[in-house]
């Protein structure tokens, strides 16, 4: 089987050794879960209970506070009492709204055994394109790579974006994590059924699962799938080169299609739509199951790990209450803690964060793991130019943020950037480059919105000024 990759991009070492192979393990439930209201890229959510309420696992808790697309749900992810419903510092180092259940006393100490709310079974390939849609949104499914973008929006593109590709993006190309390779490993049959409804809701006859060369003994496992199962169309298996980030969108799709997104754009309009493959298997089991959102799947790695391990705990689990078997700490070398992977990841400041939907996985970094703290000078090497993915200039582009000069900032390619830490992880200098790009991304969205504000008000008072001429 043929290899392609992209150009630029990075040879990381993978340090996937630790739980790679493994089985994913099921957390105990535990007493508390503290679940956030909005967990998803869009519009915000509304609390749909309050104080005191007794919930059950899979029964809905939060929702659209208006009608909109860019919303999807949030449910319990274990049966219980709600004791409070208050800001908790989340994965994105953000205070937000968290629902806070405490388990019922007899409710057993493993998931499989507690109560649960689930929707009816569904048949995706009798059923219409919009109840499949609604089936994906009101079971929470969203883009679980890490972006959390919903995914009935993203099988829905508008008319004049026509998709010819689906792709399973289970390249996972950051160093520690493994619970895509896993999820491929245990759950293959769900990742094809996944892949087939999707197929089926946006009409697409092609499709290509993903994975690079370091996972290419899980081929005849998939391959045997894709021949026993009842395939609506052309289901192929692309394999790509172990090079970061090959698991972005836009390298995923260069390198498996050879098309190129535009710059400002979005995959459909390179005319595909990628997919996580834990998304997929979420889809397969929201629709043969009927089962909400409401697990996630991640990896517990990282040289402060004693037990690295690759397990399957409820949505809203703090660090701090998974048990010693599934994250065993040793405090004396542990420097960082992150949330996703050690590139694209976020620093938290205690154990006292959830599991979200999107956490991918939880490292624990020794001091020798991680990059120096202290910056340096810009020595002007060119090395952040010559690895960008994305054939960015971000010597540029951070130059041009230091001058306050977002304009130019933007036009050097500022949100092209995927924020995938290629340039910080080169620089000599040790620069928080992304973390620079980060704030500037912010600073424009604030900028833009304060535009738009002052032309919204701006409106009323020009009305009665073309009335009275």
């Amino acid at each position: 089987m043929a290899v392609s990759t992209f150009k630029r991009g990075l040879k990381l070492p993978t340090r996937k050794h630790a739980t790679e192979g493994m089985p994913v393990e099921l957390v105990p439930a535990p007493k508390q879960v503290v679940i956030p209201i909005n967990q998803h890229f869009g519009a915000p959510n509304k609390c749909l209970v309050n104080v005191g309420d007794r919930v059950s696992r899979g029964e809905k808790i939060a929702d659209a506070a208006a009608p909109g697309l860019m919303t999807v749900p949030v449910h319990a992810s274990i049966s219980g009492v709600v004791k409070k419903i208050e800001p908790r510092t989340q994965s994105n180092n953000t205070e937000g709204l968290c629902v806070v259940i405490e388990a019922d006393a007899d409710s057993g100490a493993a998931q499989e055994v507690l109560q649960e709310v689930l929707m009816s079974p569904l048949d995706p390939f009798n059923c219409t394109k919009e109840e499949a849609l609604a089936r994906v949104r009101e079971a929470g499914l969203l883009g679980m790579g890490g972006a959390g973008f919903p995914s009935h929006v993203k099988l829905s593109p508008p008319p004049n974006k026509p998709i010819d590709i689906i792709i399973a993006d289970g390249a996972e190309c950051e160093p520690y994590l493994t619970t895509d390779e896993a999820v491929m490993n245990e759950k293959p049959h769900l990742l094809v059924k996944g892949l087939s409804i999707v197929m089926k809701i946006t009409g697409v006859n092609r499709a290509i699962i993903g994975m690079e060369d370091n996972k290419k003994n899980l081929i005849p496992m998939i391959e045997r799938e894709l021949r026993v199962g009842n395939i609506p169309g052309d289901i192929s298996i692309g394999l790509c080169r172990t090079r970061y980030p090959q698991g972005g969108e836009k390298m995923l799709i260069t390198a498996l299609t050879g098309r190129e997104v535009p710059s400002g754009g979005l995959p459909m309009d390179a005319g595909c739509i990628v997919q996580n493959v834990g998304t997929l298997v979420a889809i397969a089991e929201a629709f043969t199951l009927g089962k909400p959102l409401i697990d996630r799947d991640l990896t517990v790695s990282g040289g402060a790990c004693k037990t690295p391990k690759n397990i399957r705990a409820p949505i809203g689990t703090l660090l701090k209450d998974l048990p010693i078997a599934f994250m065993d700490i040793d405090y004396s070398k542990l420097a960082k803690i992150l949330f996703g992977g050690p590139m694209m990841g976020t620093a938290v400041p205690s154990l006292e964060i959830p599991i979200q939907k999107n956490t991918s996985g939880i490292i624990l970094m020794t001091k020798e793991e991680t990059i120096a703290e202290f910056e340096g000078p810009c020595i002007r090497c060119s090395r952040c130019i010559r690895n960008c993915p994305c054939r960015l200039s971000p010597v540029i582009m951070n130059n041009s943020l230091e001058a306050e000069d977002l304009d130019y900032a933007t036009r050097a390619g500022l949100m092209d950037c995927i924020e995938c830490g290629s340039c910080t992880y080169v620089c000599p200098a040790r620069i928080k480059l992304v973390q620079r790009f980060r704030i500037g991304k912010q600073r424009l969205r604030i900028r833009q919105q304060a535009a738009q504000a002052a032309a919204q008000a701006a409106k009323p008072a020009a009305q009665p000024a073309a009335a009275k001429s």
